[in-house]
């Protein structure tokens, strides 16, 4: 398998990687090392785990975080509630006064109580195909939770006191993303590829908004694609990702338009600002402005 490979692999899927990015992802299933994403929100990064899990037929298993999350949420966790009624039907039959308090609390503390989370679910998988571990807007997360990701990124295990640790057959391809919020430590960052995602050249972004919306007019899709391109350049709070430009291509195609106009911007630029401050920038920028951008050859 080669960097062409996979570009090829998950262009099958509907995914168009570039060069940098195909790359990465290969580097990152050669050598069994996480593969941290980082970007403009809307540029791709999770969308990725979703084609390589597409491609590759393994479980997607997703962990979005949070501030505040902890093991309990990520890791593992035990269903209190069945341990309760295992333990008052050993009550009732006279099961508990039989045991030892030792071997009724192996009992409780036995893996069919236990519940398995996210990383813990990539962790002890046993499917035969290595599963996709999406570790989503890392950048979310508190420094506590980053440093306990630190043992399972370097050895891929989990060790859970009352039970023993839990070794992967099979190492996840581990996908984490970031919308740089917040940096995140370099510690975690050493123990994975790195790669920065750019929002894509006009042209590569015309071919995924045909490959996304396959009824569009080929002219709509390069306007809509060179249009979005100059809202970008607006210095705008929250510039448009791929997912609004083929939200708004989607919109006009919808609508029945053949080309971009002023009016057709004006009724659709909900679907690719999504902030007023964004919208009133456009307008005083004028209308007109990115119909001639859009038009351009």
């Amino acid at each position: 398998m080669s960097a062409d490979d996979v570009r090829n692999a998950l262009s099958s899927v509907g995914y168009l990687a570039d060069d940098g990015l195909s790359t990465a992802v290969f580097l990152s299933m050669e050598l069994h090392r996480p593969l941290m994403l980082e970007g403009d929100a809307g540029v791709g990064k999770t969308e990725l785990a979703k084609a390589l899990a597409a491609w590759t037929g393994g479980e997607l298993i997703r962990l979005q975080c949070y501030e505040g999350i902890d093991a309990a949420q990520a890791v593992y966790d035990w269903d209190y509630a069945r341990q309760l009624l295992h333990l008052r039907a050993a009550e009732a039959t006279g099961e508990s006064s039989r045991q030892t308090s030792e071997a009724l609390e192996a009992e409780l503390y036995d893996e069919r109580f236990l519940i398995r989370r996210p990383l813990l679910q990539a962790i002890a998988s046993t499917t035969g195909v290595p599963p996709i571990l999406l570790i989503d807007e890392i950048d979310r997360a508190d420094d506590e939770f980053e440093a306990y990701l630190l043992e399972i990124l370097s050895d891929y295990q989990i060790t859970i006191p009352e039970i023993g640790t839990f070794r992967a057959e099979q190492p996840p391809l581990v996908i984490l993303t970031s919308n740089r919020t917040r940096d995140v430590h370099d510690a975690l960052k050493r123990r994975c590829l790195y790669h920065w995602v750019e929002h894509p050249e006009v042209d590569r972004e015309v071919e995924i908004v045909r490959l996304r919306v396959p009824d569009i007019a080929p002219s709509l899709a390069t306007e809509v694609a060179q249009a979005v391109e100059f809202i970008r350049s607006l210095d705008l709070y929250k510039p448009p990702g791929i997912a609004e430009t083929i939200d708004w291509a989607t919109a006009l195609q919808r609508l029945g338009a053949i080309n971009l106009t002023t009016e057709s911007i004006s009724s659709t630029l909900g679907t690719v600002v999504k902030y007023r401050e964004d919208a009133e920038r456009i307008n005083s920028t004028g209308l007109d402005q990115v119909v001639e951008h859009a038009s351009r050859t």
